[in-house]
């Protein structure tokens, strides 16, 4: 038994869960896991956007994600290496479990469903493969190291599942904010889910100048609407030198929240040289930004967002509760 579920790696052996090809998804919990009665994926941004481009139609979308599970055990796209999280209740505790759940919980997993242990059960019969946010009967293996949150009462469950399966976002970008007092602020992809948080964080942080890039005028009309950014600015973030003409002057912090790839060297164009750019995208290529780095003489730090900072659900629920523009964007998002 191995806490970060190595005894689950069917091939190949002597990786950890998220490198392997191949996991055991037998729904019998070793003492330290715990089994989750699955009822909803909520796929990654960056891998739905792919399986949608690459299948066109939802049925087939629908089939891609299936064959992915049935093979690998787990969801883990092959292209974009990434996956998503889940909401379920849970069946089963491992009398050696250091979650703290217990049976008849309904929680949202907050580790990837690129490590997490996956059976589905019902041929995903209930969903269309146009959303992101997949019904789901079947079974998943929580870890000893894995995180799970339990699901909040004051909100729908669907509206929770989007803001956990973004909530590292807002936590790091408040962290980093803090480091630049009164600093200015740039999110790329600040009409998503990520960017939306990341722009009330920062401005909770103390930000003095906040700018939301998006690429249409009806984004940008949602994100005016929300009163969550000073600018809201229209261009395409795989531009470099658009993304720098549309920002204007430097930023301290650039967050970029984008689900498609190409968007590293307009967020370090837009950075000013001892600023910071936090990468949240699954679609970033981390040898682009470092190299492209390099060849525009930037004196930038770069992070990567890794998902995961201390009391991270927390803060994100927190802030949905309490800016009413995020919610409104969240829940405009949904409707759509």
């Amino acid at each position: 038994m191995s806490a970060y579920g190595l005894h689950r790696v069917l091939e190949p052996q002597g990786v950890l869960p998220q490198q392997a090809w191949r996991l055991d998804a037998e729904p019998v919990p070793a003492a330290d896991e715990v089994i989750v009665a699955v009822e909803r994926l909520n796929l990654d941004a960056a891998s739905f956007r792919q399986l949608r481009e690459e299948h066109g139609s939802g049925v087939k979308v629908r089939q891609a994600v299936l064959d992915i599970v049935d093979e690998r055990g787990k969801m883990q796209n092959p292209v974009t290496g990434s996956g998503g999280m889940l909401l379920g209740t849970v069946l089963e505790v491992g009398p050696e479990s250091p979650l703290g759940l217990k049976a008849g919980d309904r929680i949202a997993t907050l580790v990837s469903l690129t490590l997490t242990p996956l059976r589905i059960n019902d041929g995903l019969q209930d969903w269309s493969g146009e959303d992101e946010q997949v019904p789901c009967r079947g079974t998943a293996v929580l870890f000893g190291r894995s995180i799970a949150a339990v699901l909040p009462d004051d909100m729908s469950n669907e509206l929770a599942l989007s803001v956990l399966d973004v909530c590292g976002a807002p936590a790091l970008t408040d962290r980093v904010v803090r480091k630049h007092p009164g600093g200015s602020v740039l999110v790329l992809g600040g009409g998503g889910k990520s960017g939306s948080l990341s722009l009330a964080a920062a401005r909770q942080a103390g930000a003095q100048r906040l700018v939301a890039l998006v690429p249409t005028e009806n984004e940008a009309e949602e994100v005016r609407k929300s009163g969550l950014a000073d600018e809201v600015v229209i261009a395409d973030a795989r531009n470099p030198v658009a993304v720098a003409e549309a920002v204007g002057k430097q930023v301290d912090v650039t967050v970029v929240c984008v689900d498609v790839p190409g968007c590293e060297h307009g967020a370090i164009l837009a950075t000013a040289d001892g600023g910071t750019v936090i990468f949240f995208s699954m679609a970033t290529s981390f040898s682009a930004a470092a190299l492209g780095a390099e060849g525009l003489a930037a004196d930038v730090e770069m992070l990567v967002g890794n998902g995961y900072v201390p009391g991270h659900a927390q803060f994100a629920l927190d802030l949905v509760r309490t800016q009413a523009g995020v919610r409104a964007l969240f829940e405009q998002r949904q409707t759509a």
